[in-house]
């Protein structure tokens, strides 16, 4: 499975031993273990692997391996399992019954630990994956701290799920808990549209190809914009969402990173902390929003009741747990700038929603109009403004639309399009973004993961919206109906500059 970017600085151990809180749980079941097995398929896990999978419930082995070989043939890419294979990947998996709450019981996980170590004759990587729910991420570290489990600042990892803090109190508070037991290097803080392969490809992209660093900057790109947009509703999350938003649950974390990674400054290597430093250098010019100008540059919405492929579907406050006069957010949008010398005056819309028209998630950079149009002897003979769209989902492809002369006697223009897709790969062929993730925590390579100070900065940045949001109850919640493309206050924020919406193209090919 070959990485887009080949950003590996270390080498993947011989041995390593995963230990999976919430291992009988969703994520587990759902995106965790499908990955490791594909990553077992493509022989690129270690020879020697242990993997130990702990819930409260009191099961067997088998009957842990049972439930898990039903999520993989539900879930992997790669279809079902063939019996041989899911046998020989199968004899690395062990379950641990244990309360994460009670110390007493992590006393198995260091028996397990020194069973392997004695066995392999070797120091494994260990893994701690916190794949719980966030209030028991201290609990886990503090009593791997307390029953004295095996911490080597070289070998070991903790695995930390988002959301990582809900503001920026509770998120300093959590990386000074976890930075008191661990170090840095040891902290995977996941985001895993980071290892999504078009958002790794966007690096590839702009450093490796010497024709768009020129073009990159204040001087030619008019406006970027990071949508990400989901045609489903909050389903059976919404006492999580209810106490997130849409601000919280997509903005902070998944949309920042992106903007992060269009924005910063190339990296003088794919050194993990050089990465990290140039998305935290973005984040730091990135222009502070004023208490008194949050109106002019974010807008708010909640969805109601509507139609979706002709089933009617309930209003967010019609939700399981939900409260019926709820404030919450289903739909965000905000611009922000960057104020460097590279994008001073250049607007970034963000946007991200619920029960939209379209599930999608697209960058899309406009550049600017040609400095002088000779083409003015008919309105259609206008050239259109070229733009580049980069589609991570549910399409994979990049798409540059530039202007040409239409075959004919006259000079008539069309907008073409070059595109780059994925459409000649099959399903099995691109790698899901927990298997590269997985494999970079194998490794130790923390290039996509987020640092403490990156978190803090993003916190840090949206907090006066968060504040301001949650103070100010909105009176026309809910202000737009399922199945449609937002609020209008959406349309006029982005509308104001003189531009628009844009959405997935028809041109980008469906796999």
């Amino acid at each position: 499975m070959a990485k887009t970017v080949n950003h590996n600085t270390n080498t993947e151990p011989n041995s390593a031993i995963f230990i999976i809180f919430g291992g009988t749980g969703d994520l587990s079941r759902r995106k965790i273990f499908p990955a490791l097995y594909n990553l077992f398929l493509e022989n690129r896990l270690p020879e020697k692997l242990a993997i130990v999978g702990s819930g409260r419930s009191k099961l067997t082995d088998a009957k842990y391996r049972a439930t898990l070989l039903d999520s993989v043939n539900e879930f992997s890419r790669r279809g079902k399992a063939k019996k041989e294979d899911w046998t020989t990947f199968a004899s690395k998996i062990t379950y641990q019954a244990a309360n994460i709450k009670d110390v007493g019981e992590y006393k198995a996980f260091e028996t397990r630990i020194k069973e392997y170590q004695d066995e392999w004759k070797e120091k494994p990587a260990i893994i701690y994956y916190c794949a719980v729910s966030p209030e028991f991420f201290c609990t886990i570290a503090e009593n791997i701290s307390s029953a004295k489990l095996e911490n080597n600042e070289e070998t070991t990892r903790i695995v930390i799920e988002k959301p990582f803090g809900s503001d920026l109190k509770s998120a300093q508070d959590l990386n000074h808990k976890l930075l008191t037991i661990f170090s840095e290097k040891q902290i995977y803080r996941i985001d895993h549209y980071l290892g999504k392969e078009v958002v790794q490809n966007i690096m590839a992209f702009r450093f490796a190809n010497a024709i768009m660093e020129p073009l990159w900057n204040r001087n030619h790109i008019e406006h970027v914009q990071i949508s990400v947009t989901e045609q489903i509703g909050v389903g059976s999350r919404g006492d999580y969402f209810e106490h997130a938003g849409i601000l919280r649950d997509m903005i902070q974390n998944h949309l920042l990173q992106l903007l992060c990674i269009i924005a910063m400054e190339p990296p003088i290597s794919f050194d993990a902390d050089v990465v990290r430093d140039r998305k935290v250098e973005v984040l730091k010019a990135m222009r502070k929003i004023l208490p008194g100008k949050i109106d002019a540059i974010s807008a708010r919405g909640q969805y109601g009741p509507g139609w979706v492929e002709g089933k009617k579907v309930p209003g967010y406050r019609e939700e399981a747990d939900v409260d019926p006069e709820s404030n919450t957010e289903t739909y965000a949008a905000l611009k922000f700038y960057v104020d460097n010398w590279r994008w001073q005056g250049v607007p970034f819309y963000l946007r991200t929603g619920k029960r939209l028209f379209k599930t999608a998630s697209l960058i899309t950079i406009r550049f600017k109009e040609v400095p002088h149009n000779m083409f003015h002897s008919e309105n259609e003979n206008v050239p259109k403004q070229n733009r580049l769209v980069i589609s991570i989902q549910p399409d994979m492809g990049i798409l540059l639309q530039l202007e040409s002369k239409i075959p004919g006697l006259e000079m008539r223009l069309n907008t073409v399009d070059m595109v780059f897709d994925y459409s000649g790969k099959t399903r099995s062929d691109a790698p899901e973004a927990y298997e590269t993730l997985l494999l970079d925590i194998i490794s130790g390579d923390q290039t996509l993961f987020m640092r403490a100070d990156q978190v803090e900065a993003a916190w840090e940045l949206i907090m006066p919206v968060l504040n301001s949001w949650e103070n100010n109850k909105v009176r026309n919640f809910p202000n737009y109906p399922a199945n449609s493309w937002g609020p209008e206050n959406a349309e006029a924020l982005i509308a104001q500059d003189g531009f628009h919406w844009f959405n997935l193209p028809e041109n980008i090919k469906k796999e």
